[in-house]
């Protein structure tokens, strides 16, 4: 491998597609070359249908595979762990859906063989990769809003089906862990320092697995913070960030999907603008980015050391609302 990444996918997951196969189609780098799922026949009908040309019966046959650079990642939260440390041991670079694993020990297991092997691993926050996120960055760090007093970031869609695997405790399901881990980020981004969880209450779909949840947060700055996470709940659809401060106040709306409607606005004491970023698929960008990192060893923010700190939050919250922490799954 010295020009092209060569990507198999752990999985015959809804979310390939949008995440991997389209945005490889359009890369002049990457190219999704091998599927597994739990059955040979599960990934030949996938395989069929996304023209992909390998096809295998067992995640650990594609792992061996010599004609896989890479693996792609988006099995249930509670196996993200496990088949990423096997794709370690296996010598493949890993692209690894969020949550990265089900609690912060195990991401820190899985950092540490990450740093040790030499290997690219690579959480998948692709908003974190559009140019959205980029100028959110970029206007954080240079404190045009001057000390900050507070940040705030709301990841809320339905989900009713309750038989989906985000509701399963033995998956690692829960409204925190798949709409949360998203919230947790933004506000890590936007606060600048990793938080203090201060308070937390969860909605329950069962003993153990919150629908939705809200969280308060304190950095170490003085800046307080809050988190809300929803799959189910009165707030049907919220999607936005936000950070206050002295000088002025930053507003986006929708930063996981800018290719669909999104929209920034920074209102300052003296002037306010609104901005709008280009169609491209945030997963486009989290490509490049993952290839990039292959090939060139260029840097990226969501390393495996990032995703220990995420996951140390999310624990923190689980504890805060009385909540047990996620297990790997057996």
């Amino acid at each position: 491998m010295t020009d092209h990444v060569r990507i198999g996918v752990l999985g015959a997951a809804m979310i390939a597609p949008a995440a991997v196969i389209r945005p490889a189609r359009s890369s002049t780098v990457a190219e999704v070359v091998a599927v597994a799922a739990r059955s040979a026949d599960k990934a030949q009908t996938f395989a069929d249908k996304h023209g992909i040309a390998r096809v295998h019966g067992s995640y650990e046959d594609l792992l061996a595979d010599p004609a896989v650079d890479a693996v792609y990642n988006p099995l249930p939260n509670g196996l993200h762990g496990k088949w990423t440390l096997a794709a370690l041991e296996a010598g493949k670079h890993v692209l690894c859906e969020k949550p990265f694993t089900a609690n912060a020990s195990e991401a820190a297991a899985v950092a540490s063989a990450a740093n040790a092997s030499g290997l690219v691993v690579m959480e998948a926050f692709h908003y974190r990769y559009h140019p959205l996120a980029v100028r959110v960055d970029e206007i954080m760090r240079s404190g045009v809003l001057g000390p900050l007093r507070h940040v705030e970031a709301s990841v809320c869609f339905p989900l009713p089906v309750f038989s989906n695997i985000r509701y399963d405790y033995s998956l690692a399901g829960g409204a925190m862990m798949d709409a949360g881990c998203y919230a947790v980020h933004m506000a890590r981004l936007l606060g600048g320092e990793e938080p203090e969880v201060r308070s937390a209450r969860a909605l329950l779909r069962g003993p153990s697995i919150d629908r939705a949840m809200r969280a308060s947060l304190r950095f170490p700055s003085g800046h307080t913070g809050s988190v809300h996470a929803s799959l189910w709940s009165s707030t049907v659809f919220k999607l936005s960030m936000k950070a206050i401060g002295e000088n002025g106040t930053l507003s986006v709306f929708n930063p996981l999907g800018p290719q669909a409607f999104h929209r920034l606005s920074l209102k300052l004491k003296n002037r306010s603008t609104s901005e709008k970023f280009g169609k491209r698929a945030t997963y486009a960008y989290q490509l490049d980015a993952f290839t990039d990192a292959v090939l060139h060893g260029k840097p990226f923010p969501t390393t495996a050391d990032d995703a220990v700190k995420n996951m140390t939050v999310i624990d923190s919250i689980y504890r805060a609302a009385g909540l047990p922490l996620r297990q790997p799954t057996a």
